[in-house]
Protein backbone atom coordinates (compact mmCIF):
# COMPACT_ATOMS: atom_id res chain seq x y z
CA UNK A 1 0.00 0.00 0.00
CA UNK A 2 1.21 3.52 -1.15
CA UNK A 3 1.31 6.69 1.14
CA UNK A 4 0.41 9.97 -1.03
CA UNK A 5 2.04 13.08 0.89
CA UNK A 6 1.90 16.76 0.59
CA UNK A 7 -1.40 17.03 -0.17
CA UNK A 8 -3.66 16.91 -3.70
CA UNK A 9 -1.64 16.30 -6.73
CA UNK A 10 -0.68 18.82 -9.31
CA UNK A 11 -2.40 19.36 -12.27
CA UNK A 12 -0.84 20.87 -15.74
CA UNK A 13 -3.29 24.02 -14.70
CA UNK A 14 -1.95 24.61 -11.09
CA UNK A 15 -0.25 27.38 -10.75
CA UNK A 16 1.98 27.96 -7.54
CA UNK A 17 1.48 31.15 -5.83
CA UNK A 18 4.81 32.88 -4.88
CA UNK A 19 6.07 36.14 -4.69
CA UNK A 20 7.23 37.58 -7.33
CA UNK A 21 10.92 38.08 -6.73
CA UNK A 22 12.25 41.84 -6.24
CA UNK A 23 14.42 43.02 -9.24
CA UNK A 24 17.92 44.41 -9.17
CA UNK A 25 15.73 47.53 -10.32
CA UNK A 26 13.16 47.50 -7.60
CA UNK A 27 15.69 47.92 -5.13
CA UNK A 28 18.27 50.25 -6.32
CA UNK A 29 14.94 52.37 -7.13
CA UNK A 30 13.98 51.58 -3.02
CA UNK A 31 17.30 52.48 -1.86
CA UNK A 32 17.57 55.52 -4.13
CA UNK A 33 14.38 56.87 -2.83
CA UNK A 34 15.33 55.61 0.84
CA UNK A 35 18.79 57.70 0.72
CA UNK A 36 16.44 61.07 -0.56
CA UNK A 37 14.49 60.70 2.12
CA UNK A 38 17.36 60.55 4.51
CA UNK A 39 19.22 63.75 2.86
CA UNK A 40 15.88 65.19 3.17
CA UNK A 41 15.96 64.72 7.69
CA UNK A 42 19.61 65.67 7.11
CA UNK A 43 18.73 69.08 5.17
CA UNK A 44 16.00 69.92 7.60
CA UNK A 45 18.04 69.62 10.91
CA UNK A 46 20.92 71.33 9.07
CA UNK A 47 18.02 74.18 8.19
CA UNK A 48 17.04 74.32 11.89
CA UNK A 49 21.35 74.69 12.99
CA UNK A 50 22.58 77.46 10.66
CA UNK A 51 21.22 80.65 9.11
CA UNK A 52 18.27 83.28 10.02
CA UNK A 53 19.13 84.56 13.23
CA UNK A 54 21.94 85.13 15.45
CA UNK A 55 22.04 82.07 17.21
CA UNK A 56 25.33 79.90 17.00
CA UNK A 57 24.60 76.09 15.00
CA UNK A 58 25.87 74.70 18.50
CA UNK A 59 23.17 76.60 20.73
CA UNK A 60 21.01 76.03 17.83
CA UNK A 61 21.81 71.85 18.54
CA UNK A 62 21.28 71.89 21.86
CA UNK A 63 18.13 73.55 21.64
CA UNK A 64 16.82 70.74 19.57
CA UNK A 65 18.72 68.19 21.65
CA UNK A 66 16.36 69.17 24.58
CA UNK A 67 18.65 70.96 26.50
CA UNK A 68 17.07 73.25 29.60
CA UNK A 69 19.60 75.99 29.05
CA UNK A 70 19.24 76.48 25.17
CA UNK A 71 15.35 75.74 25.72
CA UNK A 72 15.23 78.67 28.44
CA UNK A 73 16.55 81.17 25.75
CA UNK A 74 14.59 83.50 24.39
CA UNK A 75 16.73 84.08 21.74
CA UNK A 76 17.24 80.70 20.80
CA UNK A 77 14.02 79.68 21.13
CA UNK A 78 13.42 82.75 18.41
CA UNK A 79 15.98 81.65 15.73
CA UNK A 80 15.07 78.40 15.68
CA UNK A 81 11.40 78.17 16.18
CA UNK A 82 10.21 81.58 15.03
CA UNK A 83 11.89 82.31 12.20
CA UNK A 84 13.97 79.18 10.97
CA UNK A 85 11.13 76.02 11.40
CA UNK A 86 8.49 78.07 9.39
CA UNK A 87 11.08 78.75 6.43
CA UNK A 88 12.23 74.74 6.66
CA UNK A 89 8.42 73.76 6.45
CA UNK A 90 7.79 75.78 3.65
CA UNK A 91 10.97 75.06 1.44
CA UNK A 92 9.54 71.61 1.78
CA UNK A 93 6.10 72.51 0.66
CA UNK A 94 7.22 74.41 -1.65
CA UNK A 95 9.65 72.02 -3.48
CA UNK A 96 7.40 68.74 -3.17
CA UNK A 97 4.47 70.86 -4.82
CA UNK A 98 6.22 72.18 -7.46
CA UNK A 99 8.47 68.89 -8.36
CA UNK A 100 4.91 66.61 -8.11
CA UNK A 101 3.00 69.48 -10.29
CA UNK A 102 6.45 69.11 -12.88
CA UNK A 103 5.99 65.38 -13.04
CA UNK A 104 2.33 65.66 -13.97
CA UNK A 105 2.12 68.63 -16.47
CA UNK A 106 5.60 67.20 -18.27
CA UNK A 107 4.07 63.73 -18.26
CA UNK A 108 0.43 65.09 -19.92
CA UNK A 109 2.08 67.07 -22.77
CA UNK A 110 4.77 64.51 -23.32
CA UNK A 111 7.27 67.73 -23.09
CA UNK A 112 10.38 67.25 -21.03
CA UNK A 113 10.84 71.41 -20.91
CA UNK A 114 6.93 72.28 -19.78
CA UNK A 115 6.85 73.29 -17.28
CA UNK A 116 4.24 75.11 -14.36
CA UNK A 117 4.75 78.62 -15.91
CA UNK A 118 3.01 77.34 -19.05
CA UNK A 119 -0.38 77.08 -17.17
CA UNK A 120 -0.49 81.02 -16.10
CA UNK A 121 -0.09 80.21 -12.74
CA UNK A 122 2.82 82.34 -11.76
CA UNK A 123 2.00 85.23 -14.31
CA UNK A 124 -2.00 85.06 -12.45
CA UNK A 125 -0.30 85.36 -9.09
CA UNK A 126 1.45 88.26 -9.92
CA UNK A 127 -0.95 90.00 -11.14
CA UNK A 128 -3.24 89.34 -8.19
CA UNK A 129 -0.61 90.69 -6.12
CA UNK A 130 -0.32 93.77 -7.81
CA UNK A 131 -4.23 94.10 -7.65
CA UNK A 132 -3.90 93.44 -4.05
CA UNK A 133 -0.92 96.01 -2.84
CA UNK A 134 -2.53 98.55 -4.79
CA UNK A 135 -6.00 98.52 -4.46
CA UNK A 136 -6.69 96.78 -0.93
CA UNK A 137 -3.38 97.36 0.89
CA UNK A 138 -2.98 93.55 1.30
CA UNK A 139 0.88 94.48 2.81
CA UNK A 140 1.18 91.14 5.05
CA UNK A 141 2.40 88.19 4.00
CA UNK A 142 -0.78 86.56 4.43
CA UNK A 143 -2.57 88.87 3.08
CA UNK A 144 -0.44 88.49 -0.32
CA UNK A 145 -0.28 84.58 -0.27
CA UNK A 146 -3.91 85.14 -0.03
CA UNK A 147 -3.85 87.17 -3.56
CA UNK A 148 -1.08 85.04 -5.20
CA UNK A 149 -3.46 81.75 -4.36
CA UNK A 150 -7.09 83.20 -5.93
CA UNK A 151 -4.93 84.67 -8.75
CA UNK A 152 -3.30 81.65 -9.68
CA UNK A 153 -5.81 79.48 -9.61
CA UNK A 154 -8.16 81.87 -11.41
CA UNK A 155 -5.83 82.44 -14.19
CA UNK A 156 -5.07 78.45 -14.44
CA UNK A 157 -8.87 77.77 -13.93
CA UNK A 158 -9.21 80.15 -17.38
CA UNK A 159 -6.51 78.24 -19.11
CA UNK A 160 -8.84 74.93 -18.70
CA UNK A 161 -11.72 76.76 -19.68
CA UNK A 162 -10.17 77.65 -23.02
CA UNK A 163 -7.83 74.35 -23.13
CA UNK A 164 -11.24 72.51 -22.56
CA UNK A 165 -13.53 73.72 -25.56
CA UNK A 166 -13.65 72.68 -28.85
CA UNK A 167 -12.90 69.64 -30.66
CA UNK A 168 -9.55 69.30 -29.70
CA UNK A 169 -10.39 70.16 -26.20
CA UNK A 170 -7.52 68.82 -23.84
CA UNK A 171 -5.13 68.51 -26.56
CA UNK A 172 -0.92 69.39 -25.40
CA UNK A 173 -0.74 72.26 -27.93
CA UNK A 174 -4.43 73.77 -27.09
CA UNK A 175 -3.22 73.93 -23.54
CA UNK A 176 -0.16 75.62 -23.82
CA UNK A 177 -1.12 77.78 -26.42
CA UNK A 178 -3.69 79.07 -23.56
CA UNK A 179 -1.22 79.48 -21.01
CA UNK A 180 1.37 81.39 -23.12
CA UNK A 181 -1.23 84.03 -24.45
CA UNK A 182 -3.29 84.06 -21.17
CA UNK A 183 0.06 84.49 -19.20
CA UNK A 184 1.53 87.17 -21.38
CA UNK A 185 -1.90 89.37 -21.22
CA UNK A 186 -1.58 89.06 -17.33
CA UNK A 187 2.01 90.31 -17.62
CA UNK A 188 1.27 92.96 -19.74
CA UNK A 189 -1.91 94.32 -17.04
CA UNK A 190 0.74 93.34 -14.44
CA UNK A 191 2.92 96.27 -15.57
CA UNK A 192 0.26 98.60 -16.44
CA UNK A 193 -0.38 98.69 -12.82
CA UNK A 194 2.84 98.72 -12.14
CA UNK A 195 4.07 101.92 -13.82
CA UNK A 196 2.10 104.18 -12.04
CA UNK A 197 2.54 103.37 -8.35
CA UNK A 198 6.35 103.24 -7.29
CA UNK A 199 5.59 101.90 -3.89
CA UNK A 200 3.60 98.93 -4.70
CA UNK A 201 6.17 98.12 -7.44
CA UNK A 202 9.25 98.72 -4.48
CA UNK A 203 6.92 95.64 -2.65
CA UNK A 204 6.17 93.71 -5.72
CA UNK A 205 9.95 93.38 -6.73
CA UNK A 206 10.73 92.02 -2.82
CA UNK A 207 8.01 89.38 -3.86
CA UNK A 208 8.63 88.50 -6.82
CA UNK A 209 12.35 87.38 -6.80
CA UNK A 210 11.01 84.41 -5.47
CA UNK A 211 12.01 83.91 -1.47
CA UNK A 212 10.99 81.91 1.81
CA UNK A 213 12.01 84.99 4.29
CA UNK A 214 9.01 86.43 6.36
CA UNK A 215 6.88 82.82 6.17
CA UNK A 216 5.16 81.90 8.75
CA UNK A 217 3.58 78.95 10.15
CA UNK A 218 0.20 80.61 10.29
CA UNK A 219 0.36 81.32 6.49
CA UNK A 220 1.41 77.35 6.00
CA UNK A 221 -1.46 76.01 7.80
CA UNK A 222 -4.10 76.76 5.49
CA UNK A 223 -2.65 75.40 2.50
CA UNK A 224 -1.77 72.08 4.26
CA UNK A 225 -5.11 70.17 2.78
CA UNK A 226 -5.06 71.77 -0.42
CA UNK A 227 -1.63 70.24 -0.77
CA UNK A 228 -2.76 67.09 0.32
CA UNK A 229 -5.37 66.94 -2.06
CA UNK A 230 -3.46 67.60 -4.81
CA UNK A 231 -0.82 64.90 -4.16
CA UNK A 232 -3.51 62.36 -3.79
CA UNK A 233 -5.04 63.52 -6.89
CA UNK A 234 -1.29 63.48 -8.34
CA UNK A 235 -1.10 59.55 -7.33
CA UNK A 236 -4.16 58.66 -8.90
CA UNK A 237 -3.37 60.10 -11.78
CA UNK A 238 -0.68 57.99 -11.97
CA UNK A 239 -1.89 54.90 -13.96
CA UNK A 240 -3.49 56.91 -16.40
CA UNK A 241 -0.82 59.26 -17.32
CA UNK A 242 0.75 55.66 -18.19
CA UNK A 243 -1.60 54.93 -20.48
CA UNK A 244 -1.36 58.25 -22.31
CA UNK A 245 2.44 57.91 -22.79
CA UNK A 246 1.76 55.12 -24.91
CA UNK A 247 -0.37 57.72 -27.35
CA UNK A 248 -4.03 58.88 -26.99
CA UNK A 249 -5.07 55.94 -29.42
CA UNK A 250 -3.35 53.61 -26.91
CA UNK A 251 -5.07 55.09 -23.82
CA UNK A 252 -7.86 55.22 -25.68
CA UNK A 253 -8.03 51.40 -26.34
CA UNK A 254 -7.51 50.71 -22.54
CA UNK A 255 -10.34 52.71 -21.76
CA UNK A 256 -9.16 56.30 -20.75
CA UNK A 257 -10.00 59.73 -21.86
CA UNK A 258 -6.85 61.60 -22.67
CA UNK A 259 -8.95 65.16 -23.19
CA UNK A 260 -10.54 64.25 -19.61
CA UNK A 261 -6.89 62.83 -18.49
CA UNK A 262 -5.19 66.37 -19.31
CA UNK A 263 -7.59 68.70 -17.64
CA UNK A 264 -7.83 66.60 -14.48
CA UNK A 265 -3.77 67.37 -14.44
CA UNK A 266 -3.64 70.53 -15.59
CA UNK A 267 -6.35 71.61 -12.30
CA UNK A 268 -4.18 69.60 -10.30
CA UNK A 269 -0.77 70.93 -11.69
CA UNK A 270 -2.44 74.60 -10.84
CA UNK A 271 -3.56 73.98 -7.43
CA UNK A 272 0.09 72.68 -5.98
CA UNK A 273 1.80 75.70 -8.08
CA UNK A 274 -0.43 77.66 -6.79
CA UNK A 275 0.18 76.87 -3.32
CA UNK A 276 3.76 77.13 -4.08
CA UNK A 277 3.64 80.17 -5.39
CA UNK A 278 1.73 81.85 -2.85
CA UNK A 279 4.50 81.29 -0.60
CA UNK A 280 7.77 81.67 -2.53
CA UNK A 281 6.75 83.91 -5.26
CA UNK A 282 7.90 82.12 -8.80
CA UNK A 283 10.14 79.84 -8.38
CA UNK A 284 11.88 79.04 -11.86
CA UNK A 285 13.67 75.70 -13.34
CA UNK A 286 13.14 73.43 -10.09
CA UNK A 287 9.55 72.06 -11.44
CA UNK A 288 11.15 71.47 -14.63
CA UNK A 289 14.73 69.81 -13.42
CA UNK A 290 13.30 67.98 -10.69
CA UNK A 291 10.99 65.47 -12.74
CA UNK A 292 13.99 65.26 -15.64
CA UNK A 293 16.60 63.83 -12.74
CA UNK A 294 13.51 61.70 -11.44
CA UNK A 295 13.07 59.87 -14.81
CA UNK A 296 16.68 59.32 -15.29
CA UNK A 297 16.25 57.26 -11.88
CA UNK A 298 12.77 55.56 -12.27
CA UNK A 299 12.42 55.12 -16.08
CA UNK A 300 9.01 54.84 -17.33
CA UNK A 301 7.09 54.27 -13.55
CA UNK A 302 4.73 57.11 -13.25
CA UNK A 303 4.40 56.38 -9.28
CA UNK A 304 8.03 56.17 -8.96
CA UNK A 305 8.65 59.36 -11.01
CA UNK A 306 5.91 61.40 -8.89
CA UNK A 307 7.22 60.26 -5.43
CA UNK A 308 10.96 61.28 -6.51
CA UNK A 309 9.92 64.20 -8.39
CA UNK A 310 8.43 65.73 -5.16
CA UNK A 311 11.03 64.25 -2.89
CA UNK A 312 14.06 65.16 -5.07
CA UNK A 313 12.43 68.93 -5.38
CA UNK A 314 12.22 69.14 -1.76
CA UNK A 315 15.96 68.53 -1.36
CA UNK A 316 16.87 71.06 -3.94
CA UNK A 317 14.56 73.85 -2.52
CA UNK A 318 15.57 73.31 1.37
CA UNK A 319 19.46 73.12 0.13
CA UNK A 320 18.79 76.38 -1.69
CA UNK A 321 17.35 78.14 1.03
CA UNK A 322 20.20 77.34 3.17
CA UNK A 323 22.86 78.81 1.02
CA UNK A 324 20.59 81.25 0.36
CA UNK A 325 20.98 82.40 4.09
CA UNK A 326 24.95 82.11 4.21
CA UNK A 327 25.95 82.97 0.90
CA UNK A 328 26.49 86.69 1.49
CA UNK A 329 25.88 86.80 5.15
CA UNK A 330 24.36 88.76 6.62
CA UNK A 331 22.12 89.51 4.26
CA UNK A 332 20.20 87.22 1.85
CA UNK A 333 20.66 85.68 -1.61
CA UNK A 334 17.21 84.77 -3.10
CA UNK A 335 16.32 81.55 -3.54
CA UNK A 336 15.31 81.99 -6.77
CA UNK A 337 18.61 83.41 -8.34
CA UNK A 338 20.68 80.44 -6.86
CA UNK A 339 17.98 77.97 -8.66
CA UNK A 340 18.70 79.97 -11.71
CA UNK A 341 22.54 79.38 -11.72
CA UNK A 342 22.12 75.73 -11.68
CA UNK A 343 19.03 75.34 -13.47
CA UNK A 344 20.21 77.80 -16.20
CA UNK A 345 23.41 75.52 -17.14
CA UNK A 346 21.33 72.62 -17.02
CA UNK A 347 18.49 73.19 -19.15
CA UNK A 348 21.32 73.74 -21.69
CA UNK A 349 22.43 70.08 -21.15
CA UNK A 350 19.07 68.72 -21.02
CA UNK A 351 17.72 70.55 -24.56
CA UNK A 352 21.00 69.23 -25.94
CA UNK A 353 20.39 65.59 -24.54
CA UNK A 354 19.95 63.04 -26.90
CA UNK A 355 17.49 61.17 -24.76
CA UNK A 356 15.51 64.61 -24.62
CA UNK A 357 12.94 62.95 -27.57
CA UNK A 358 12.36 60.71 -25.28
CA UNK A 359 12.07 62.23 -22.13
CA UNK A 360 8.72 63.66 -22.00
CA UNK A 361 7.13 61.34 -19.98
CA UNK A 362 5.97 57.65 -19.80
CA UNK A 363 6.89 55.41 -22.46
Amino acid sequence: MSIVQGGPPRTAGTRERESPPVSVEGRTLLWTTTGLLVLLLGLVLLSLLIGTGSSSAGRAWDFVTGDDGARADAQVRLAVMDVRLPRTLAAVLVGTCLGAAGCLLQAATRNPLAETGLLGVNSGAAFAVVLGLTFFGADSPGALLVWALAGGTAASAVVLLFAGSGRTAGSPLRLVLAGSALGATFHGCTSYVLLGTQSTFDTYRYWTIGSLAGVGVRDLLPLLPLVALGLLVALGCARPLSALGLGDDGARSLGHHPGRIRLVVAGTVSLLAGCAVAVAGPIAFLGLLAPYAARALTGPRMTAQLVLSAVIAADVMILADILARIVIRPWETPVSVLLAFVGGPLLVRIARSDRLSTAGGPA
